[in-house]
């Protein structure tokens, strides 16, 4: 399984131990950027994404929770941002326009899908894709309860990507913790979006918050088979 810590999630009065931390032992570094309006929480910024950059090498991954994501690619890939990724409701007709515009910047593109959202909205440009994010709860805020319906939808985005022959990464945002790693496993899931119960709240300190994540993930693969 790969491993993108969200940053939201952190003690920001930790900010450089843990970003180096994480930097060493993760896979991605998930930013979330909301606005107040797509959904009703403002978190992260560009500025902040730039600041992380100072100490990360691995890939920012930026979640745009925005209702107009074209504001934000320039600012987001001139930070540093290793990928954006976009909810396609939030694409007003402009899908394949946005998705080459962050291509020709030099950054991966990510899909994300809300728990009402079905796999068959982005079906014309899901090949476009590095990655696909399922939400497994509603989103904008950090703690809520896990959806189990979401499940089918990765089972979903699995056969379609083995189906097509594509290549994304099936992520999973929200509620991935020992409670749910063996039936995400299951589903399909690449990469575990991580924070308050998965990581961060483990422990107060991050390398034994880390350990008992990654043993937690390595009791729940063994079980998946």
């Amino acid at each position: 399984m790969k491993i993108s810590p969200s940053l939201m999630c952190m003690d920001l009065l930790k900010f450089k131990e843990q970003i180096e931390f994480i930097d060493h032992h993760a896979d991605y570094i998930h930013i979330d950027i909301m606005d107040g309006h797509f959904v009703p929480n403002l978190t992260l910024s560009p500025f902040f994404v730039a600041q992380v950059k100072r100490l990360a090498s691995k890939p920012l991954d930026c979640h745009l929770m925005v209702t107009r994501p074209e504001d934000y690619i320039d600012t987001l890939a001139k930070a540093g941002a290793g990928m954006i990724t976009l909810h396609p409701e939030t694409l007003s007709g402009q899908a394949f326009r946005l998705i080459e515009k962050i291509r020709s910047l030099g950054v991966g593109v990510g899909l994300i899908l809300n728990p009402e959202s079905s796999v068959e909205m982005m079906k014309y440009y899901i090949h476009l894709a590095d990655k696909i994010t399922v939400m497994t709860v509603d989103p904008g805020f950090a703690g809520q309860p896990f959806i189990t319906e979401m499940l089918d939808k990765i089972g979903q985005l699995k056969a379609y990507r083995e189906g097509h022959g594509l290549h994304y990464e099936i992520e999973i945002d929200g509620s991935c913790n020992r409670r749910t790693y063996r039936s995400l496993i299951k589903a399909g899931a690449d990469v575990f979006i991580v924070g308050s119960s998965g990581l961060f709240n483990n422990a107060p300190d991050i390398h034994q918050a880390w350990k008992m994540m990654t043993d937690q993930i390595q009791d729940a693969l063994k079980e998946a088979g």
